[in-house]
């Protein structure tokens, strides 16, 4: 059962990015969560998440994320993905460039008896997604 729990608080976690309802990792992510691969300034807990995804999410606002190969314990999660999106708002300073990106990622999450995301590892394709944007030399 466990696994099933954490699947869906993953899957939640997941719609909320997607769909741009942050408050919802408010029920997902608990408040001390830790974030060993954090963004610049990242704070802990689901406030840091939103911040993070936020700014993701408005500079590209069409965002999606296609999870390809899941494996799941009784309290850890690992799963490789595929983001995609249209950069039509600004990121890290730079204007909007109307460029579309697909790059990959991978993510460990591992959860409380609750259900609840108390630390994340994970890495994406970020330099790869700055080249696609002609924000980084290739």
């Amino acid at each position: 059962m466990a696994q099933q729990a954490n699947i869906a608080a993953q899957t939640a976690f997941a719609e909320a990015v997607v769909t741009g309802n942050l408050d919802t990792l408010d029920t997902v992510v608990a408040p001390d969560s830790v974030d060993h691969d954090p963004a610049p300034g990242q704070v802990q807990g689901p406030d840091g998440y939103k911040a993070m995804f936020g700014e993701l999410r408005t500079a590209f606002p069409d965002l999606h994320v296609e999870v390809e190969h899941l494996l799941a314990t009784d309290d850890e999660l690992a799963f490789a993905y595929t983001i995609t999106g249209t950069h039509l708002g600004p990121i890290r300073g730079h204007p909007a460039t109307g460029k579309k990106v697909s790059y990959r990622g991978m993510q460990i999450s591992r959860f409380d008896s609750d259900g609840k995301l108390v630390e994340r590892w994970g890495s994406s394709d970020e330099l790869g997604m700055l080249r696609q944007l002609g924000l980084a030399e290739s």
